[in-house]
């Protein structure tokens, strides 16, 4: 019999979600971790790694991180590779609502004279795929800079790869908010999503005109309160909680600690929030 691990990316930038920990967030009452750790265990995975800071405290799982981190897609899977045993490995990203039912679309067992399989939903989807372990470790062993921001392609573009044809609803990952609305049950809006350029842009000239330093802002402390106000009470109470944590902030002093703290206070407030 052939034994699997699984391989679950966990650590990237989330840079259109302002940074956000994506994997944390919720659809039907489910993390999108623990949709990916459902999927790995549902086709039978022996070891489940990790890659990313812990977020979660399940024992059965095992936690790497690429050096330095934010390394890309290819850097974390080569983390993972030397802690990965079984024959085959499942690579998964932890961005997936309908995770469970994409790796039910891999085969269970790989052909004679292939290296992997991919879901395909009209552009391979290599971050849902299943790989001989082996073939991986070659074709990582070619990569320079421990394959820092590198595309998957350098890294499977080489392999026989064989595709499964999916309908793109099944693969239909969550990038943005309005992804996470969508994916939620909500209508599709008008794309307001700031890249990251342009936020970080906003940030700076706000400091610039208030005499703050660039410190000051933490960005994904904000938008981190922003959206677990928003999921908790309600979408317009994020900047509503925002104000008045920069308020309670202020008065104890203003230091990154006490932005910290008030953002915390607010934040358990929002989760624990039942009030119709």
């Amino acid at each position: 019999m052939v034994t699997l691990d699984a391989i679950l990316l966990a650590g990237g930038r989330a840079s259109r979600v302002g940074g956000a920990a994506k994997p944390l967030f919720e659809v039907d009452g489910r993390t999108l971790l623990r949709a990916g750790i459902d999927a790995a265990r549902s086709v039978g995975a022996q070891r489940i790694v990790v890659v990313g800071p812990r977020l979660d405290d399940d024992a059965g799982l095992t936690w790497v991180r690429e050096d330095p981190p934010f390394g890309g897609p290819v850097a974390a899977v080569l983390a993972a590779l030397p802690v990965v045993d079984a024959e085959e490995v499942l690579v998964l990203a932890c961005d997936l609502p309908t995770a469970v039912p994409a790796v039910a679309a891999l085969p269970d067992v790989l052909g004679a004279g292939i290296d992997g399989v991919c879901l395909d939903d009209g552009r391979r989807q290599w971050l849902i795929g299943r790989y001989r372990t082996g073939a991986l470790r070659t074709a990582a062993s070619g990569l320079a800079d421990r394959g820092r921001d590198a595309a998957m392609r350098a890294l499977l573009g080489g392999l026989r790869i064989e595709p499964v044809a999916v309908d793109p609803a099944l693969t239909r990952d969550i990038d943005t908010w309005d992804d996470l609305h969508h994916a939620r049950g909500g209508a599709m809006t008008e794309n307001r999503t700031l890249p990251p350029e342009a936020l970080n842009d906003w940030s700076a000239a706000l400091a610039e005109h208030f005499g703050l330093d660039r410190g000051d802002i933490p960005i994904p402390l904000i938008l981190d309160l922003a959206r677990d106000v928003a999921n908790g009470v309600a979408r317009p109470a994020a900047p509503l909680s925002a104000f008045v944590a920069g308020l309670v902030a202020g008065r104890a002093g203003g230091s990154p600690a006490d932005t910290e703290a008030a953002v915390a206070a607010v934040v358990e407030m929002a989760r624990g929030w039942d009030h119709p």
